[in-house]
């Protein structure tokens, strides 16, 4: 699993005109992208990750300060354009695959305590931020 996590001061996705998801204040909008062999104890993984890795305001994390997060599903993670001008999204998993693993991500994140909104997997989506630094990272697990 790979997911590109900014430090933000709010964040929303909304999808058709509809808001879909929001998180205001401090927080993270992490976009999680799925591949092949992803597991459901690597979308754990990633949500243990992401509930505790220390890039808030003061080296924080969001267990630290029950920080919110958004979480949006991103297949374009795993695409490839090292070749032509296109890319390819062939290392990227299929719907039925990446859907259920990104809601586990989720599940979990909520499990250990996390306030989570989420965009709408598979949508048109237009996603609204401001990157708090700007701080991004990239987390593969």
């Amino acid at each position: 699993m790979r997911a590109v996590v900014q430090r933000v001061d709010g964040a929303s996705v909304v999808v058709a005109g509809e808001t879909v998801g929001e998180i205001t204040g401090e927080g993270l909008c992490v976009l999680v992208g799925v591949t092949h062999d992803d597991t459901p104890e690597k979308a754990a993984q990633l949500a243990r990750k992401l509930w505790s890795v220390r890039v808030l305001e003061g080296e924080k994390s969001c267990s630290d300060v029950n920080a919110p997060l958004l979480v949006i599903s991103q297949f374009t993670l795993y695409g490839d354009a090292r070749k032509g001008r296109r890319p390819t999204w062939n290392a990227a998993a299929p719907g039925p695959v990446a859907e259920p693993l990104v809601d586990e991500v989720v599940a979990r994140l909520r499990q250990l305590g996390a306030h989570v909104e989420t965009g709408r997997f598979g949508a048109d989506m237009r996603v609204s931020l401001t990157n708090h630094g700007p701080f991004t990272v990239l987390l593969d697990v």
